[in-house]
């Protein structure tokens, strides 16, 4: 592990400091233990601070605009409310370029946003990819002719709609939505994407919910989420 290379460094490093007794030389010896014992050290702590994201300073600016609310919208259940992110300009802007960051060499055409707030932070991504935007809508709130994928809930089934023509082969999609939870709704657009023979670059969240594992749903789809609880 990178904190027993640290301990095997400071351990070598302390023979080191055995050897002639001229000031030089224990003096370089002693520069050399220095180096040796905090240099892995610290690459430890940079290297887990990107591994959880926000455990970085900047990421902090998103997660201090997330707040909970209990029991909503049913008992039991605590809801991400994401709603002072989008109130908040500088938390908002953030949060929309870090969600297209690792995408912005990927040749991405168009981004498609679930209902209902994948339509705000869908929509902000397009604008920072420079690329224009497709709604993925409920039943009957679409004019033209649609595909539709049903898909599984808790408790029931829904359908995503997507109109025929939005997109097609020659496209390359990021998928967004604010917040991936069983990844039911997720796996929905990923298919309407697939059947209209787009390639999917991949599916951006604000917010992964790790312990009811969505990203499971996705399959080999790459997944990008910015806060994760």
């Amino acid at each position: 592990t990178i904190a027993g290379a640290a301990k095997a460094e400071f351990r070598i490093s302390q023979y080191a400091l055995v050897g002639p007794n001229s000031f030089g030389h224990s003096f370089q010896s002693l520069s050399r233990a220095y180096w040796r014992a905090t240099v892995p050290v610290a690459m430890a702590f940079s290297l887990l601070s990107w591994a959880h994201p926000q455990a970085r300073p900047a990421m902090q600016i998103i997660t201090r605009h997330i707040r909970d609310i209990p029991d909503f919208p049913k008992p039991g259940i605590v809801f991400k409310d994401l709603t002072p992110l989008l109130r908040n300009h500088e938390a908002l802007s953030y949060a929309c370029r870090e969600l297209v960051k690792p995408f912005r060499d990927a040749g991405v055409t168009a981004v498609l946003g679930m209902e209902a707030r994948g339509f705000v932070f869908g929509a902000l991504a397009a604008h920072e990819l420079q690329v224009g935007f497709v709604p993925l809508r409920k039943p009957g709130k679409l004019p033209a002719a649609t595909s539709a994928v049903r898909y599984d809930l808790e408790y029931g089934s829904a359908e995503l709609h997507m109109h025929e023509d939005a997109i097609g082969p020659a496209d390359i999609v990021l998928l967004v939505d604010d917040l991936i939870a069983t990844g039911g709704t997720a796996a929905a657009s990923l298919e309407l994407a697939r059947r209209a023979g787009a390639r999917v670059a991949g599916c951006a969240f604000v917010v992964e919910l790790d312990f009811l594992a969505g990203r499971a749903a996705l399959g080999d789809c790459r997944v990008h989420s910015l806060v994760h609880y």
